[in-house]
C-alpha cells in the first residue's frame, strides 16, 4: 500500500511506503504504516496514555475520544483526531462479545496481556457514530486515504469492517 507523505507546511506529494500525510493545517506528519486501528502514531500515543491511565479512567479516556468524533458537526475533522477514534472504537469492540481480540504491539499492553474495560451500554453506538463521522465528508481521515488511492481507501475503510460489525451486534 501506498500513502502519500506530506512535508510539514509543504503541499509537495511524494509517495512512500509507509508513510502517512501530515494534517492539512501545515500540522508535524503523522507516521501510518498500515490501515489497523493502531497502526499509526497518533492512535499508538494515545493508547500508551490509556495503558497508562488508571483503570478507573478508561472507560472515560475512551468516551471522550469517541465524543470528540462523534459530534464533531460538520467542521473539518482532522485526521488525528479519526485515528485516536478508530483506536478507541476497536479497544470497545474487542471488549463486546464477536469482537476481535487485541493482538497489535501498538495496543493497550494491558488488553493484550489479558485485561480488559468494562464498556457501558451506550458506548457501541457512540463508537458507531464515531465511525460514521470519520468516513464521512469533511474528513481529512478520508481524504488522506482517498489521496492516497481509491485501493488504499477502500483497504483502510474495510479494516474498520469488523469492528462496525462488533459494535452494530452489540446494538440488537
Amino acid at each position: 500500500m501506498t500513502i502519500p507523505l506530506r512535508s510539514p507546511g509543504s503541499n509537495d506529494q511524494s509517495s512512500q511506503k509507509g508513510l502517512a500525510a501530515g494534517t492539512k493545517d501545515g500540522g508535524y506528519g503523522v507516521g501510518t504504516w498500515d490501515v489497523g486501528p493502531f497502526d499509526n502514531d497518533k492512535a499508538a500515543d494515545w493508547c500508551g496514555d490509556l495503558d497508562d491511565a488508571a483503570p478507573e479512567q478508561r472507560v472515560q479516556l475512551i468516551r471522550d475520544a469517541l465524543t470528540e468524533v462523534a459530534d464533531h458537526g460538520d467542521d473539518y475533522l482532522h485526521s488525528t483526531l479519526a485515528e485516536v477514534a478508530i483506536a478507541a472504537a476497536a479497544i470497545v469492540a474487542s471488549q463486546l462479545p464477536g469482537g476481535d481480540p487485541i493482538t497489535s504491539p501498538y495496543a493497550p499492553d494491558f488488553l493484550r496481556d489479558g485485561g480488559s474495560v468494562n464498556m457501558p451500554e451506550d458506548i457501541a453506538n457512540l463508537g458507531l457514530r464515531a465511525l460514521d463521522r470519520v468516513v464521512g465528508d469533511n474528513s481529512e481521515w478520508r481524504e488522506l486515504w482517498e489521496d492516497a488511492s481509491p485501493e488504499s481507501y477502500a483497504e483502510a475503510v474495510a479494516a474498520l469492517t469488523p469492528i462496525r460489525s462488533a459494535l452494530r451486534a452489540a446494538r440488537s
